[in-house]
């Protein structure tokens, strides 16, 4: 009987632990016209990025902001602006995190950049493709920093990444016709399992090394090129 108690106390406290562990990684689900991601950050590997970008969720700041830059076989880009293509102000840069071990792998998330590393605010990519040239150290040396990874709603990400696009400026290229918004943002109080990415048996482990720029089909142009501003991949 004592064998059977301690038994049971073992398992619980490993149950409590695992859940302990799976918890540590906060959550967030972004609310769009196209349907609900939910987002794992990795407080870890990427602390400033995941502490800033907490910030600007319990802010609302990402209330009614858009994917203004859409490159399938590339990434989604927003974070930055309104359907207005307004941008909104934005809190001080954040250093870069990009030697984190983390990867621009497919559904993986990163924050999008000006040139300068250590220049990213509000704006974040999900890479719709293994994005590899974008890792750290890139063609500069540098990378985007990845900071986590979507755990639901890849069929969301997936429909975004297919909408048509149009230029509207030299600034704003590759900008859906019928704007993708994000109706809300916020952090999860009971976090979710993470469902497996399509194609996979497994639910992805985290993205394992760092990110660098998405820029049009070449892998150069910061992201926005993924960064701030549309085509340059920054802000």
């Amino acid at each position: 009987m004592h064998t059977n108690k301690l038994h049971y106390a073992t398992m619980i406290a490993g149950l409590l632990l695992s859940g302990a562990v799976f918890a540590a990684n906060p959550q967030v689900a972004l609310k769009t016209t196209a349907g609900e991601i939910v987002l794992e950050l990795n407080q870890e590997k990427a602390p400033k990025s995941t502490a800033n970008f907490l910030a600007y969720v319990k802010s609302g700041f990402y209330k009614d902001t858009i994917f203004h830059r859409v490159i399938d076989g590339f990434m989604i880009q927003g974070g930055g602006y309104t359907k207005d293509l307004k941008g909104k102000p934005t809190r001080p840069p954040i250093p870069s995190e990009s030697k984190n071990g983390l990867n621009n792998v497919m559904y993986s998330v990163a924050m999008a950049r000006m040139d300068n590393p250590n220049s990213a605010t509000s704006q974040f990519f999900i890479n719709v493709a293994d994005n590899m040239a974008l890792d750290y150290p890139n063609f500069d040396g540098v990378g985007y920093t990845v900071f986590g990874r979507v755990i639901s709603g890849y069929e969301v990400v997936d429909k975004i990444k297919g909408v048509l696009v149009d230029d509207k400026s030299f600034t704003f290229q590759n900008v859906p016709v019928t704007p993708i918004v994000v109706t809300s943002a916020t952090v999860l109080k009971k976090p979710i399992v993470p469902k497996q990415p399509p194609g996979q048996a497994q639910a992805a482990p985290a993205p394992e090394s760092a990110a660098e720029q998405p820029a049009d089909a070449a892998p150069v142009a910061q992201p926005d090129a993924p960064a701030e501003a549309p085509a340059a991949p920054a802000q």
